[in-house]
């Protein structure tokens, strides 16, 4: 049993899975899914600023962060103890391409080359984890929501802006994907 949670669910079953949580929240108590909101709930639990975007009932939405607390425990759960032996499966083509910017380790679910704590002082590895990582919560404040709120919970209510922010992620992966991500890895 321990040996089928080990390997990669294939998208049929982990898909329907993770689509489910939509009308589970729904059907338990009219919540919505979404990860980055819990960044705002701990602000406004931690911070006494007198920030008005802080200013409201934290506690209402405190099961959102005790779901953001069951996916970090679930994973240091899973690194730690359900880490699976082989290396990462890249297609040939991603590899060989790869291998031209110095990426060769598959052993993690990214890459060494590119995150670990010393490339942060490399112009690559600042422009990757710390431009990257403000992009994204930048992008995620200005999207109203991250990819998992707008493209599982927002497109399955049918609402019209999570459709346009999830095109837009989506555009957005494209061009970093085949334009940007290229010229940072050549730096």
């Amino acid at each position: 049993m321990l040996e089928i949670i080990k390997e990669p669910w294939p998208w049929y079953i982990a898909g329907p899975l993770i689509g489910l949580t939509v009308p589970a929240l729904l059907i338990m108590g009219n919540k919505s899914f979404g990860i980055s909101s819990s960044l705002r709930h701990i602000c406004a639990a931690c911070v006494p600023a007198n920030v008005n975007f802080f200013k409201y009932d934290w506690k209402k939405e405190a099961w959102n962060l005790f779901f953001v607390l069951g996916i970090f425990f679930g994973g240091m759960i899973a690194a730690n103890f359900m880490l699976n032996p082989t290396e990462i499966t890249v297609n040939p083509n991603l590899k060989t391409e790869l291998a031209g910017y110095g990426i060769t380790d598959y052993s993690n679910l990214v890459p060494v080359q590119l995150m670990n704590f010393q490339s942060v002082f490399t112009l690559r590895g600042f422009i990757m984890m710390v431009v990257g990582g403000f992009l994204v919560g930048f992008g995620t404040r200005y999207a109203g929501g991250c990819t998992s709120g707008h493209a599982i919970m927002g497109l399955s209510n049918l609402q019209w802006p999570s459709l346009v922010a999830t095109v837009c992620f989506m555009i957005g992966g494209f061009l970093m994907a085949n334009l940007i991500l290229p010229i940072i890895l050549s730096l």
